[in-house]
């Protein structure tokens, strides 16, 4: 494994039991594991969401997720926190001028179809706010 430090975006969803758990607080103690909250929510007995991103060796990050798995926590390192249903978008365009990094975007003027990258999202939420048809939506 490199032992060259790499940044992973995880989404984890905490079952009930776990929110009160200092979870970060060990990734970085005991993982020696950068962290970089983007979005949460955890409240006391309720089931939390977290989106960060994780900076550290391959082989660090790795421990770090076997912990957070050992407490019940799901990890989804392809989702985020924002979702986009296709089937909901009336391919107006009011979001892809809001949106910074160009996840969503109308590659081909020929179709003016829009076509969301998640791995240009940044999740600001920009998009949330223009959408008339509710196509996108945050998942806390």
């Amino acid at each position: 494994m490199s032992t060259e430090p790499i940044t992973r975006k995880l989404m984890l969803y905490f079952p009930e039991c776990e929110t009160e758990k200092p979870i970060v607080y060990h990734l970085v103690k005991d993982y020696d594991l950068i962290i970089n909250i983007f979005r949460a929510r955890v409240t006391p007995e309720e089931e939390g969401y977290l989106v960060l991103d994780v900076t550290g060796t391959e082989e660090h990050i790795l421990q770090g997720t076997e912990f957070i798995r050992s407490l019940g926590i799901r990890i989804d390192a392809v989702n985020k926190g924002l979702a986009w249903d296709e089937n909901k978008c009336a391919q107006c365009g009011s979001c892809v001028p809001h949106c910074p990094t160009n996840a969503l975007s109308i590659p081909d003027r020929n179709t003016m179809e829009i076509v969301f990258n998640t791995e240009e999202c940044i999740e600001c939420l920009s998009c949330i706010k223009v959408c008339p048809f509710a196509a996108v939506s945050s998942l806390f």
